[in-house]
């Protein structure tokens, strides 16, 4: 058995952050990692992130290569690619990434803080003692020796596996399961093309229902003609097989004629508003194990790092004060929902109208500037917006027949108001979270049901 003050599960982008900024904190921290250290930070990922990101964290960016290519913006492609908007602000300008290199960054610096890694170590399960959770059972990959390692706090960053999360006591007061309707399948290529593309300087996402039901497909393109393309599909119902819409509907594209495959695979991404709550005695769960992804666009590097310095610094507070008990790790929540967690919660709402739309009627409501491109971008941002319903629109949609979708648009704009109101209300005291959870649930399920197809 082996003691520290922090036990950090799993090495990616939030745990190397809370490892690094407790470390540096002068705290005892292991860091445990299911791959060899020379492999952290190879994911199957869409490897894009903000530049916003990297200077809300106060982090230099990174000059060894880890940052393959400046991205200026968005394309969103309508399904019958006749309308395209290009958002452009500087939210939505960043680099796409060498995941590899960067995941070696992040862990040199949390090393370099002072935490311990275990790697090729395969977090087991929780220890909990006294309604406290207290360390982990892991296993030693090389050796096969099963070891117990002690902490007064343990971070689940594990990513969606939620090794530690799925484990927890229900007592707890941690959500262990989500719903396979709040995630997509996702399957992605890193293709060498003949030759470099025009204009490559925007991300590029395609909408269709019939190709990527609740999701989209994506084209980021890399330096030296290489180019991360994939696509994922919401797992409700009969969902398609993520790799097969891939080959049939986008490597059939002229882009990708004479292309070579670099490397290839799936993975899991969750796709809705962040837990209700993240911590509790001796625990706070951080990263996609908290569901802190966009639901829209599955961007979840820039949220997974604020995650981890922002639990981080929880945490030192925490134990400065005596121990990593609920009431002292609450803060986290509050300061997560306050800095993203309001914006990703009104996003799960218009995730859920997209899910909901036929894509005749996406098609129609970005050709007729129903939806715009500021309104994207206010969207996005996490911005109240209002749909410009003149009499012309009205009437061009009941013509069209499509005053259903008008509706359904209209009442997102509102419930995502809401739902951004009440996030920004985010209880700062336990006693407070059962009223708030109970309304969020109420909005959600009012959500669902009056957006449903």
């Amino acid at each position: 058995m082996e003691e520290f003050d922090v036990v950090v599960v799993g090495a990616g982008t939030a745990g190397c952050l809370a490892a690094k900024t407790t470390a540096e904190a002068g705290l005892k921290v292991c860091l445990v990692e299911r791959k060899k250290r020379e492999e952290i930070g190879e994911k199957i990922c869409g490897d894009a992130l903000g530049e916003h990101h990297l200077k809300a964290l106060g982090l230099e960016k990174p000059q060894g290569g880890e940052l393959e290519k400046r991205i200026e913006g968005i394309k969103i492609y309508s399904p019958n690619l006749e309308t395209v908007f290009t958002i452009e602000h500087e939210d939505f300008v960043g680099y796409l990434l060498n995941r590899r290199l960067f995941g070696q960054w992040l862990l040199k610096k949390a090393v370099d803080g002072g935490a311990t890694l275990f790697d090729s170590t395969q977090c087991l399960e929780p220890i909990s003692e006294r309604n406290f959770v207290t360390g982990v059972s892991a296993k030693n990959l090389k050796t096969g020796r099963t070891v117990e390692l002690r902490g007064k706090v343990v971070v689940d960053a594990s990513g969606f596996m939620a090794v530690v999360r799925r484990k927890l006591p229900k007592k707890t007061g941690i959500e262990n399961e989500v719903a396979n309707e709040d995630v997509e399948a996702c399957y992605r290529e890193m293709r060498q093309l003949k030759q470099e593309g025009e204009d490559t300087k925007y991300c590029e996402i395609y909408l269709s229902q019939k190709v990527t039901p609740g999701g989209y497909a994506w084209i980021f393109h890399k330096n030296g003609a290489k180019v991360n393309t994939g696509l994922g599909v919401c797992m409700r119902g009969k969902f398609p097989n993520p790799k097969t819409q891939f080959y049939q509907h986008i490597l059939t594209k002229p882009l990708f004629e004479g292309s070579l495959l670099l490397d290839g695979g799936a993975w899991y991404d969750p796709l809705r508003r962040p837990l209700d709550n993240m911590v509790g005695n001796g625990v706070a769960i951080l990263g996609d194990a908290a569901c802190l992804v966009n639901p829209i666009h599955g961007g979840g590097i820039g949220p997974s790092m604020l995650s981890g310095y922002l639990a981080g610094k929880t945490i030192v507070d925490a134990l400065e004060k005596g121990e990593a008990s609920r009431e002292l790790l609450w803060p986290f929540n509050c300061r997560y929902m306050e800095m993203y967690g309001a914006k990703q919660a009104g996003l799960d709402v218009f995730r859920r109208l997209l899910i909901a739309s036929r894509d005749e009627e996406l098609d129609y409501g970005m050709k007729y500037a129903l939806l715009t491109e500021e309104d994207v971008l206010k969207a996005g941002l996490g911005e109240d917006f209002h749909l410009k319903m003149t009499d012309t629109v009205k009437r061009v949609f009941k013509g069209l027949k499509k005053m259903r979708f008008l509706n359904r648009l209209r009442l997102t704009v509102n419930m995502m108001k809401q739902v951004r109101v009440h996030y920004k209300s985010y209880p700062e005291t336990v006693e407070g979270f059962p009223r708030w959870q109970v309304k969020v649930e109420t909005l959600f399920k009012q959500a669902k049901s009056k957006l449903k197809e």
